[in-house]
């Protein structure tokens, strides 16, 4: 027996797949022709993204039916309420939006990351935030994390500890007097995997020098305690997420640029792609040399 994994499509996959098939059969289905109902591309991403969240598309036809009934009963009453046209749509029929993802958050604060994460139900972007406050050296770790990504925040800090000079850190900072918390948003979702790696590391690494991460940059990779950046998968996945979010350019590891190659071309248009190799190039261009406080701890 040989076992093939099957990865989940991706928005751009769903939306052709609902033009070309569930449309159509949902009108045939419902009795309907194909001029009584017209939707848009927009509008199918917009049901993708805040009122489904799966591999497949099963929901999306759900979604997709229960507005084609919509407009039968308005054919019906000749009402031309909550037409595919109306701005207010989606909301009048579906409800309101059930999923906000992809939102791309400023850089104003030190400590503060966008990565990139690969889920079942296809790519999405987390923030790593960190924060620091006197105490007695302990570093906690929340956001519903598995052991692989705890583990990837110890070796961050053990990298950093030993390696100050090399990122910029001030020397004399005593990281026995100071606690560290380190936190991802949406604590209902559990997260795991290597490739937060080198997201957590520029997040500590921010926060010690109080330093501002770059607008609309994101990054993925596994980290090892010699600083070096490995590659991760589902890397197209994550790049289709970056675009969502309106991400301009990604860090990732050199040895995935194998990854992007083989990627259509129309999905790449407008990112910029860093490769390096270690820690130290994703902290030349991650951060800015701009400082968010005058903190004692620098």
């Amino acid at each position: 027996m040989e076992l093939i994994n099957v990865s989940g499509y991706t928005s751009e996959e769903k939306v052709s797949i609902a033009s070309k098939f569930l449309i159509k059969k949902q009108l045939l289905e419902h009795g309907m022709k194909s001029g009584d109902f017209k939707i848009n591309n927009q509008i199918l991403k917009d049901i993708i993204s805040g009122y489904t969240r799966e591999s497949g598309v099963r929901n999306l036809e759900k979604q997709i039916a229960k507005l084609i009934r919509n407009r039968a009963k308005n054919i019906v009453s000749k009402s031309k309420i909550n037409d595919s046209k109306d701005l207010d749509f989606l909301k009048n029929v579906l409800g309101p939006k059930k999923f906000y993802r992809d939102k791309y958050e400023n850089n104003l604060v030190a400590g503060v990351v966008t990565g990139l994460a690969w889920t079942s139900v296809g790519g999405e972007i987390l923030f790593i935030e960190s924060s620091i406050s006197e105490g007695k050296g302990t570093m906690s770790i929340t956001g519903n994390l598995g052991k692989i990504m705890k583990e990837s925040a110890t070796i961050a800090l053990e990298f950093i500890k030993s390696n100050s000079d090399q990122l910029g850190i001030n020397k004399k900072v005593d990281y026995s007097k100071y606690n560290i918390h380190i936190h991802v948003p949406e604590g209902a979702t559990p997260k795991d995997g290597p490739s937060a790696g080198i997201t957590i590391l520029t997040s500590l690494v921010s926060l010690f020098t109080q330093k501002r991460v770059k607008k609309n940059i994101a990054m993925t990779g596994e980290i090892t305690l010699r600083g070096k950046v490995l590659p991760v998968g589902g890397i197209k996945e994550k790049i289709l997420a970056a675009k969502r979010a309106n991400i301009k350019e990604i860090i990732l590891s050199s040895y995935n640029k194998k990854d992007i190659d083989i990627i259509n071309v129309k999905y790449l248009k407008g990112l910029k792609f860093i490769y390096v190799d270690t820690m130290a190039e994703v902290i030349t261009n991650a951060l800015t040399n701009r400082k968010v406080v005058n903190s004692k701890l620098i």
